[in-house]
């Protein structure tokens, strides 16, 4: 997809080559303000192959972010690198990406094959070639055999599948999903999930943005968590759930002698509280967390109660925000 130009007037298009060694998003000091609404504040970041995930509650600048990385809107400061061209001098890298936006208008009346071949045939594609695009990039995301049946009779999973088979089209280096799993049933969460996997197999940039944490980490282990417009944490999940493990944490237990299995329980090293807070709930204080999970088991057996629920309130995106940021749970 094209970015829109209208603030810079159309710039020109050169005969354009990716930088070998270049990353395949390098944003460097990035902000964007509107009036006094810091909406971004110097992000920084290098991007290069696999899948990435940008987390962020409501308002934490994901969508700002890809506005920016799409050439909606500009960046107030900063420099914004695709392949290493800066794509407001020279849009061609755009050519290579791919853009699913969380809401976008589709042509119910349209067949998925004819939605995807006419894109195709904008991009320069023959009517044949657009046909066999479309043949190809539906059969990946799972939706050849409905091919020919019309958009507007689609699940909410099979139109997202839909959108992301017309961002492969041209197979793009560079694949930017905002919010792929919004409204999806569970078995359409678990399709598309598999679709971005392979993707990331298959070497691809897939950059995927949620607010759901454990949507993200059935997907990548590298992560981007923003948090009112500033970059709180880059890298691998599990470094940063390390870091987290260490800071107390709650587990819920529901059994039906809470009392029974809490005897067990409280020699563990790394219990420093229990809490009955219900009568079949008991709560647990660890401040490591790994080594609680480690030893819960045996401590179950050895109780001889059964189990029927472990939860842990703490393992959300939202606490994991309130403990980088020194709030606590928010």
């Amino acid at each position: 997809m094209m970015p829109d130009f209208d603030q810079q007037g159309l710039p020109q298009t050169k005969e354009w080559k990716p930088e070998v060694k270049a990353p395949v998003i390098l944003l460097e000091n990035v902000s964007k303000t509107y009036g006094r609404i810091h909406a971004l504040t110097g992000i920084t970041l290098s991007l290069s192959g696999g899948v990435t995930g940008i987390l962020g509650m409501n308002g934490a600048g994901k969508s700002t972010l890809f506005k920016i990385l799409m050439g909606k809107i500009k960046p107030s400061s900063g420099q914004v690198r695709l392949f290493g061209t800066n794509p407001w001098k020279n849009p061609a890298p755009y050519s290579r990406v791919g853009f699913v936006p969380e809401h976008e208008k589709m042509y119910d009346w349209m067949t998925a094959h004819d939605f995807i071949s006419t894109f195709a045939r904008l991009n320069g594609l023959t009517r044949d070639e657009a046909k066999i695009e479309a043949d190809r990039v539906l059969d990946f995301v799972g939706l050849l055999d409905v091919a020919h049946k019309q958009i507007g009779r689609f699940s909410k999973g099979m139109r997202q599948r839909t959108k992301i088979a017309h961002a492969l089209v041209n197979d793009p280096e560079l694949i930017i999903l905002d919010e792929p799993l919004q409204g999806c049933d569970p078995l359409a969460r678990t399709t598309i999930m598999n679709v971005i996997r392979e993707l990331g197999r298959m070497g691809r940039t897939v950059i995927v943005s949620s607010h759901i944490l454990h949507e993200i980490e059935r997907i990548t282990e590298q992560i981007v968590i923003l948090h009112y417009g500033r970059l709180l944490a880059l890298g691998n999940l599990h470094a940063i759930r390390e870091r987290l493990d260490q800071i107390p944490h709650r587990i819920d237990i529901g059994t039906e002698d809470p009392k029974t299995l809490a005897k067990s329980i409280i020699d563990i090293d790394s219990v420093h509280g229990i809490l009955f807070p219900q009568g079949e709930n008991l709560s647990i204080q660890t401040h490591d967390l790994g080594a609680f999970h480690s030893k819960l088991p045996q401590a179950i057996l050895d109780s001889g109660q059964k189990v029927e629920s472990i939860d842990n309130p703490d393992d959300d995106l939202e606490s994991i925000l309130g403990y980088l940021t020194g709030g606590g749970r928010l």
